[in-house]
């Protein structure tokens, strides 16, 4: 599912709709545009629903399950015409992130489902999933029998690769994935290899991406500073190779059961449909919390 990368220009979805006046200042999100059809807002853009890229999507039991070619490219999520109701949520959503503010069911009732507040529990689902997978951002609920909603990155994570100062979007997904690449090809992956799987999605080096932006810097240097990945010379080749391996902070807030449990989502499968590297995740979770019996004490 690769092609030429669109290039939509961020600036086109500052514009006020009525007037023209710039209303985005640093570190803002822009807000939906064009109710009456698509959009060309990063934001908008996301909020095309992932389920129609999941149908059709199969390996063989021979096959590696987690075929990359069959990740939706972000870049196809742009042509498709969204519900202005689900734009205006996906704002509101990523309004109260930047804020770091909890809201409610009852605030988004009000704010966005005035007289039509029948549509709320499919949208809601929709844009929770939509910015679970395209953004790596979890919305969760403070306690499990309320109705307030707090959004933070997932998997434990603790960086979500928005760069300050300027407007830009949460980066989580980039790095989940890379770290199932580096699972899947056995805890190291070349980075030809993420290159080519990162391409496939739309996301190529050098090239800004209207969502993750220029994705070299973000991959070789900024997860590489935060230590949530380690960027090594690969030994005895030339010309020099490198590769990429957890780093520290990764193994600390995160799991491969974890991201197993998103690469899934993503594939619309299970966790245990990637059969060995499930069953090695699974033995590593079990590891992590086994406590030795008292015959097992020294």
């Amino acid at each position: 599912m690769s092609g030429s990368p669109r290039q939509p220009q961020l600036e086109e979805a500052q514009k006020d709709q009525g007037n023209g006046e710039d209303r985005s200042g640093p570190e803002m999100l822009d807000p939906p545009q064009n109710p009456e059809g698509a959009s060309s807002s990063p934001m908008a853009m996301a909020a095309a629903p992932w389920n129609q890229y999941h149908a059709g999507f199969s390996c063989s039991e021979e096959q590696f399950l987690f075929s990359w070619q069959t990740l939706p490219t972000v870049e196809s999520l742009m042509g498709y015409s969204i519900n202005v109701k689900m734009a205006d949520l996906l704002f509101f959503l990523f309004t109260k992130y930047q804020k770091k503010e909890i809201t409610s069911k009852e605030e988004m009732l009000q704010c966005i489902f005035q007289g039509c507040e029948e549509q709320f529990p499919q949208i809601f689902r929709v844009i929770s999933e939509c910015i679970y997978l395209v953004f790596g951002i979890d919305v969760k609920k403070v306690s499990p029998n309320s109705h307030c909603y707090i959004l933070m990155p997932a998997l434990g994570l603790s960086y979500d690769g928005m760069v300050p100062g300027v407007q830009s979007y949460p980066r989580i997904s980039i790095l989940i994935i890379i770290l199932g690449i580096i699972f899947f090809e056995g805890n190291r992956a070349t980075e030809d290899i993420i290159w080519e799987v990162l391409s496939g999605m739309g996301v190529f080096p050098g090239v800004e991406h209207p969502i993750y932006g220029e994705p070299r810097k973000f991959v070789t240097e900024d997860l590489v500073n935060e230590h949530y990945l380690e960027y090594k010379p690969v030994p005895y080749t030339d010309p020099p190779e490198y590769e990429f391996v957890w780093g520290p902070r990764s193994l600390i807030e995160t799991t491969k059961l974890d991201v197993l449990e998103f690469l899934a989502k993503v594939k619309d499968t299970t966790p245990s449909a990637f059969n060995e590297w499930y069953e090695e995740a699974v033995r590593e979770e079990e590891a992590r919390y086994h406590i030795p019996d008292p015959s097992e004490w020294p």
